[in-house]
């Protein structure tokens, strides 16, 4: 993610504060502690006293006397929100939407009501479970954007078919004989995969299929269609 993206994010948030209203002690303990974070996304918190600030696509939190850092949810009790994991969707969907659908395997119509981006792995019994699904959820108004993610990693006979994958003529057709457990013709090209890691990885992916909702919901594992619908549908 670059630090443009995140920029955009903060400032597109209501309560961000300006550099005037966050204590000195802050920015000098994070100089410290946090090198490469980005001082314009330091902001007020939600809590009295405490200010948050985005560390490699994560949303931490910071004592205003710079003593504490706390990693973990702020939830406002009447309304039962988590505002920590608000925040974190609007920052992995504004990551995902950076590498742009010309580098995604897409199913389904581009004027679907909603859209669901999955992070997948070609050898995954689970993602393959999941494949199935789509097009019912395709039927249900739902797109799917799938992200290439080898869990073994870029040296893996799994990166190589994801490549593969990528590469053939039909991506749609050669992810789904992937999955099944098919042959695809081994093939290279210019292909997203390494970034698809990379983005896995900073948005915090350690499972695959992990489940990407439009509103930032982030679900991990197998969810079959008739109970993933209404919770995609579902309004927060």
């Amino acid at each position: 993610m670059t630090k443009a993206v995140i920029l955009a994010i903060c400032l597109s948030l209501s309560g961000v504060a300006h550099a005037s209203d966050v204590p000195q002690a802050v920015y000098d303990q994070l100089n410290k502690v946090m090198p490469g974070y980005d001082p314009a996304t330091v902001s007020k918190s939600p809590i009295e006293g405490m200010y948050e600030f985005i560390a490699q696509g994560t949303v931490l939190y910071i004592s205003g006397d710079g003593r504490y850092v706390i990693s973990g949810d702020v939830i406002e009790i009447d309304t039962k929100t988590n505002l920590t994991k608000q925040k974190q969707g609007k920052i992995t969907l504004a990551a995902i939407e950076q590498i742009g659908e010309e580098n995604m395997v897409i199913f389904g119509d581009d004027k679907s009501a909603r859209t669901l981006t999955i992070f997948t792995d070609v050898d995954c019994p689970y993602c393959s479970m999941m494949h199935k699904e789509v097009p019912r959820l395709n039927e249900a108004g739902i797109r799917i954007r799938y992200l290439l993610y080898p869990r073994a990693g870029v040296q893996s006979p799994t990166y190589a078919k994801s490549v593969s994958v990528w590469c053939a003529d039909d991506r749609n057709e050669a992810i789904g004989i992937a999955k099944s457990g098919g042959k695809v013709e081994s093939r290279s090209c210019e292909n997203p995969v390494a970034q698809h890691v990379k983005l896995g990885e900073m948005v915090g992916v350690t499972g695959t299929p992990t489940l990407i909702l439009d509103d930032g919901r982030v679900l991990p594992g197998y969810v079959p269609a008739d109970k993933l619908i209404p919770i995609i549908n579902k309004k927060i």
